[in-house]
């Protein structure tokens, strides 16, 4: 056997529990379970790092238990740790009230996970007004928005947003108590979350606004947002005005990035 394929067997071992015959004997299978347990003490690491507010909500042992079965159903594919756990809120979807608890504790773990992809987003120039300003009456109709590259879009199915910012504002030290929790009651809807001025920002969408920026990141024009928009207020005099005040609130928040020449 070459070294290339020792070392591959060798990893094979730490990192799914391969069969290691040969490679290790005496002591150094010993050794061996000391790289497997801290592989996976890692991995759970990088997820508690990915996760903060979920692992915050579900508590060290909890989080740890989670952590390892993830782990275990759904082993460390990517050469980088920060995307392990890109999976996780679609696993804690199927499993069992012994690891999920609450079933909005999988929209903790839907918005950590876009606030991280958030912060790790790429940047591009942000939409200058004046280019919009320079349009002419002709140009709106057919004109297209894009988004910034850190904008995420999440649908949620509890209203978790308050409980989170205090699981987020908490600063636990050993042996604090978690502060009371409002419960998250059933509510589908959107969470919004980006980057701006290098710091990560979110907030609830209403369903108007939900469906313009489905709508935009779709590719869709601006005279299809109005449309959409008069269908949904049965008022096509108030599309227009509703679609700019959305447009003036996505320029304030860096939402947008120029549009290409």
């Amino acid at each position: 056997m070459s070294v290339t394929q020792q070392q591959r067997q060798l990893a094979a071992a730490i990192r799914d529990g391969g069969d290691a015959t040969g490679l290790l004997a005496g002591d150094h299978a010993i050794g061996l379970e000391v790289y497997r347990h801290a592989y996976r003490a890692r991995l759970v690491a990088a997820l508690t790092d990915n996760y903060t507010v979920l692992a915050r909500a579900l508590g060290d042992e909890a989080f740890e238990a989670l952590g390892q079965a993830y782990l275990a159903a759904t082993p460390s594919q990517h050469p980088s740790i920060r995307w392990f756990g890109h999976e996780l809120a679609g696993f804690m979807a199927a499993a069992d009230d012994d690891l999920v608890p609450h079933a909005s504790l999988v929209d903790f773990a839907r918005m950590d996970w876009a606030l991280r992809g958030a912060f790790d987003a790429a940047e591009a120039p942000p939409l200058d007004p004046a280019t919009l300003a320079a349009l002419s009456s002709d140009d709106w109709a057919d004109l297209v928005l894009q988004l910034q590259p850190s904008v995420q879009r999440v649908t949620l199915a509890h209203a978790i947003e308050p409980a989170w910012r205090v699981l987020r504002e908490w600063e636990p030290e050993f042996g604090d108590v978690q502060p009371e929790l409002p419960e998250p009651v059933p509510h589908e809807h959107t969470l919004l979350a980006w980057r701006q001025a290098g710091e990560t920002r979110w907030r609830s969408l209403e369903p108007l606004e939900a469906g313009l920026l489905e709508g935009v990141a779709a590719g869709a024009p601006f005279a299809w947002l109005c449309e959409r928009v008069a269908e949904q207020l049965g008022d096509p005099e108030a599309a227009a005005p509703a679609v700019i005040g959305a447009l003036q609130r996505w320029l304030a928040d860096g939402l947008l990035q120029e549009r290409a020449s």
